[in-house]
């Protein structure tokens, strides 16, 4: 993380992190886009955005069995670049010092991300997607169907 990214803007209040983490999670393949760092990263994905590569892990090659029906697909990813200990924030866009569970922002104590995107092809274990906005050699946590989608 950058200096800039540590520093607290007005308002802001950090808290310690505890000490060991309560559960583990798998990171199950890679995010791939055209975004080097998170300044560059758009703000929500765009349905008309780049085409992005998601690799999965051969281990979960078996997962990947039907998914390819759906149009729309949810994403799930860990904001591995986020700081994880903001209870306040002041976003650059309204300069409000706001509370970090009513804020969209990647800063979170579970730096979880969520995007409904589009699957455009399965080759093997990547997927071509578009719609993501998050850094590229994100660690993808979880692919799923969108929610009430039905296969085509």
């Amino acid at each position: 993380m950058s200096e800039s990214e540590t520093q607290l803007r007005q308002g802001e209040i950090a808290v310690t992190l505890p000490a060991h983490s309560d559960a583990g999670i798998y990171f199950i393949g890679t995010i791939y886009t055209p975004w080097r760092t998170r300044k560059e990263c758009p703000k929500r994905g765009s349905p008309d955005g780049p085409i992005c590569s998601i690799v999965v892990d051969e281990r979960w090659r078996e997962a990947l069995a039907d998914l390819a029906a759906y149009k729309h697909i949810q994403v799930l990813y860990w904001m591995h670049h986020a700081r994880r200990d903001l209870v306040l924030q002041t976003p650059f866009s309204s300069m409000l010092t706001t509370g970090t569970f009513a804020l969209r922002s990647p800063v979170r104590p579970n730096p979880i991300a969520s995007s409904i995107v589009q699957l455009i092809a399965i080759d093997g274990m990547t997927l071509q997607v578009r719609g993501l906005d998050c850094v590229d050699g994100t660690p993808l946590l979880d692919l799923k169907p969108e929610r009430g989608a039905v296969p085509d």
